[in-house]
Order: structure tokens, then sequence, then C-alpha cells
């Protein structure tokens, strides 16, 4: 059965892990704070209502392009072209190419970046895999713009980040939403993880001055993650109404 990612791919190894999956989303909820067209998100009231709901929605859909035959792949990917149309039908407005193409970016940058802070470092080759398996979801998506390659692309993304990113209000909103539906103690973590894995000029508008003891907790949970007793520090990132959710997230 032909499938839209190949059964050896890094992308299947990398979205295959409850742990490397949760940190692309932390990563992609802080630039979600400061996207400039972080107000989209705001249209529908799904995200600051729910973003725990929001979150697992994301990866539901993410991990079924992933993972399934070919032909289911692209009618999930066709049932989001169509959910995103019925939001600008509703609002009267068109999103623009480039935050559809700010969250492609995101897509690739966070599974490179969680799985070499998980893992190890990916080769060359891996990477180009990571850009064509996003980009062609984005081709079926009928986005405008796409970057050619890997090297266009990293040249996109660090454009991007300076020209779409900024603070806001939408950004304190989310980011009171973030702790009070993860909680205290979890919401530190999470800004523990993205502190270490965003990039430096996100990490500068969100301003992080917490003391970094995060650094040396990796070290021990990967530790953990090579013996395969990480979950406490897996499910300790969300609440414990989503341990069996995370558990799912491991393709065995």
């Amino acid at each position: 059965m032909k499938t839209f990612v190949a059964q050896n791919s890094i992308v299947r190894k990398i979205w295959g892990r409850a742990d490397t999956t949760l940190f692309i989303f932390a990563g992609a909820a802080a630039e979600f704070a400061l996207n400039k067209a972080v107000d989209w998100l705001y249209f529908t009231g799904k995200l600051p209502a729910d973003p725990l709901g929001r979150l697992f929605s994301t990866i539901t859909y993410s991990r079924l392009i992933i993972f399934a035959d070919e032909e289911t792949a692209l009618q999930a990917i066709d049932k989001i072209t169509a959910i995103h149309k019925g939001v600008q039908q509703n609002r009267g407005a068109t999103i623009p190419d480039w935050a559809y193409r700010d969250v492609l970016f995101m897509l690739i940058d966070y599974s490179i970046r969680s799985f070499e802070l998980l893992d190890r470092q990916l080769t060359k080759a891996e990477k180009d895999e990571i850009f064509d398996v996003f980009n062609r979801m984005a081709k079926r998506m009928q986005i405008d713009g796409l970057p050619a390659n890997f090297t266009e692309w990293y040249i996109m993304r660090n454009t991007s980040l300076k020209q779409n990113m900024v603070y806001s209000n939408f950004t304190t909103d989310l980011y009171k939403q973030y702790k009070k539906h993860l909680g205290a103690f979890r919401y530190q973590l999470v800004l523990q993880v993205q502190r270490i894995l965003v990039p430096p000029h996100v990490n500068s508008l969100l301003n992080f001055k917490k003391r970094l003891w995060i650094t040396p907790a990796m070290g021990i949970y990967k530790l953990l993650r090579r013996a395969g007793i990480d979950d406490f520090f897996r499910n300790a990132l969300l609440p414990p109404a989503y341990k069996e959710q995370i558990k799912g997230l491991d393709v065995k």
C-alpha cells in the first residue's frame, strides 16, 4: 500500500515518539503566540478556550498524514484546507499565504530541533527528507511562494521569523491561557523546554528570564529515555487527564 510518508522515513521516527511530538508543539505554541496572524486563531476562539485540546486535535491530523496510507493522508490534508476555507468565509477575509508558510516552516524546524535535542544530529539527507514531506503537504494545500529546497527554506525561515513575529496583547493572553490550563508547575516546565528549543529571535521576543535548570535535567532524561524509563518526565508536561493520549503518541 502506497503511503504519503515512506515507511522508513526519518519523519515517522521523529513523530513516532511522544516526547518528540510534544516538544514540536511546545515550540509551535511559543511561535503561535508571537505570530502576527494569531488573530485568526482567536477568531474561532478554540485555541484560547482549550489550548491543550487544540494541541491534540492538531497532533491527530498531523500524525494521520504521516502514518496513514496516501489516500487517507491526502483526504486529511484536503479536510484541513476545507476547514481553513470555512473560517475565511465566516470571517470574510483571507488568511495570508505567509501565515500558512510560517506553519509549514514551524513543522519543519521543530521536527529537526526536537529530534536533535532529544536524540542526535540529523544528516543533510534526513533534513531534506523532512523538508520534502511537509513541502508536499503544503503543495497539496495550494500554498503559494513555497521554497524549492531545504537551503531555500532555511533562508526564508530566518526572514519570516524577523518579519512575522511580534510580542502583542495576544501573546500575553495566550500565555495566560497556557498557564491556566497547564497549572503552575507544568507551565514552568514548558517554558523551560521552549527556552532551549526555540530559535534565538523567538527567545528574545518572549524575554525568558527564569533560571535555566532544564539543561542538566535533559542530560538525565536522555539517559532515562535510552533505558526506556522516561514516562515520568514525558507525562509531567501535561495534566494527568492526558496521560493515555500521551501514551498513544508512541508508535510501536
